[in-house]
């Protein structure tokens, strides 16, 4: 029995050896991967070790070297003589080239352990995913609110070329505070798309999240939108505090205000009355007929611009829509720059309806309402709706809310000139809470791009 044990345990470190050293082969080859730039800085490094022993050569007028060449020739024709030139040859090629990968091991493990102590990722894994990242599309996401947060924790795996173009409107909570006693812009939704965009930086993106439960003044206030207000007014503009933010979250892309104007919604109500504030839209009950905002035609922010000209690929939504996308498409120079990119663009329609803002709205009413607050332009070529109904539990709950999955009107979408992408995008938590799910939208966003990408 003993003797069985021994054998099984002897058998049991063989393939742990042999698992081992197949991943230890496979991170070596890796490092092969096209794209890289380590191959060239490799024979380049070769040739600089060559080059410098032919300048000592010459400098020393090859007195040394010629003695060290005979003995080693002298050192080979033993080796040759002991054994035959096709199994000493490639033994000493063999030799040479395991001590080439065990000094670049030994190099590459030192520098890994300086840059990622705590070493849960190769510093080869690393490369790789950078390297796969930055050459993702370029991507415009246009909205605010929660939903562009979530959008982009699902984006950020695919490619780090992402610019998240975010609404300033926001006028309710702790920015709506800030705005009021300090007049800076509203942080709230850059803040959350910060730390979406953040590359797994955990513990200051929970610091960037956290929210004041107590103090005088303090309560209700979150830390980011704190930072963002201080570093707003140590660096001149909300702009420039974002770009300082974006440096210390380690963010994958950038997040950028759609203007640096105080904008501040209003809207008609099909009862005549006009409500004024982005937080008091919603709570006005009514069913909205016109968006505007004070002042009309704000600026929009250059980099802005530049980013969505120069992108593969643009998004709008998911989000209010009244409150957190229309307003973006507000800021003329946007809604201009959108409508004559040749990018890619969709229209992410959110799951459920939204009282006082999209009550009793289909897909297409969702549309129109688009089209409507920039002339009638058309800025987006299809429309991802989630296919598949909530569960009962989700239904009674949004049901007590006057809030109900928006109903997919295929008809009339198409006669809009809409293409329809039809998925399964739902996540629903234990409270029967309906958002979209991170990591499926992207990647069905991801796959509709790449087949209308390839099909062009």
């Amino acid at each position: 029995m003993s003797i069985g044990f021994f054998r099984q345990a002897i058998n049991s470190l063989q393939q742990q050896s042999r698992g081992r050293t197949s991943h230890r082969v496979n991170q070596w080859f890796k490092w092969l991967s096209p794209g890289l730039s380590v191959k060239r800085w490799l024979l380049i490094s070769v040739g600089g070790v060559l080059l410098a022993s032919l300048g000592l050569a010459i400098w020393i007028k090859l007195t040394p070297i010629f003695w060290t060449i005979e003995l080693l020739k002298g050192f080979l024709s033993f080796l040759s003589d002991l054994l035959p030139n096709y199994i000493s040859g490639p033994l000493v090629l063999l030799c040479g080239l395991l001590l080439l990968l065990w000094g670049q091991t030994r190099t590459v493990g030192s520098i890994t352990k300086v840059l990622r102590p705590e070493g849960e990722e190769e510093l080869i894994d690393v490369l790789l995913a950078h390297h796969r990242l930055y050459r993702g599309p370029k991507m415009v996401v246009i909205g605010g609110g929660t939903g562009l947060s979530t959008l982009l924790r699902g984006l950020k795996t695919y490619s780090a070329n992402i610019t998240a173009i975010v609404t300033v409107a926001d006028d309710g909570g702790s920015s709506g505070r800030l705005r009021q006693e300090f007049g800076v812009l509203p942080p709230g939704d850059i803040r959350n798309c910060l730390a979406a965009l953040a590359d797994e930086e955990k513990l200051l993106t929970e610091l960037f999240q956290y929210r004041f439960r107590a103090g005088d003044g303090l309560n209700g206030h979150s830390f980011g939108n704190l930072f963002l207000t201080a570093m707003s007014d140590i660096t001149g503009d909300l702009e420039r505090a974002v770009a300082a933010s974006s440096k210390v979250l380690a963010v994958r892309g950038q997040v950028l205000p759609a203007t640096l104007s105080d904008v501040r919604l209003w809207a008609e109500l099909a009862d005549g009355r006009r409500i004024e504030g982005e937080s008091s839209i919603p709570k006005a009950g009514g069913r909205i007929v016109k968006l505007g905002c004070i002042p009309a035609n704000p600026p929009a922010l250059p980099a802005a611009i530049r980013a969505i000209k120069e992108a593969d690929y643009i998004i709008i939504g998911p989000g209010s829509l009244y409150t957190s996308l229309i307003p973006n498409l507000l800021v003329p120079e946007i809604a201009d720059a959108i409508a004559q990119t040749d990018a890619l663009r969709i229209y992410v329609c959110n799951i459920m309806t939204q009282p006082g803002e999209t009550e009793g709205y289909t897909v297409s009413d969702h549309i129109r309402a688009i089209d409507a607050s920039t002339g009638g332009r058309r800025l987006f070529d299809a429309v991802l709706v989630h296919k598949k109904s909530p569960s009962a539990k989700s239904l009674i709950r949004y049901a007590q809310q006057n809030s109900h999955p928006v109903f997919l009107d295929r008809e009339a979408v198409t006669q809009l000139g809409r293409r329809i992408v039809p998925a399964n995008i739902l996540f629903e938590d234990e409270t029967g809470c309906v958002r979209h799910n991170p990591q499926k939208l992207a990647r069905v966003l991801l796959r509709w791009y790449s087949g209308a990408h390839h099909g062009r």
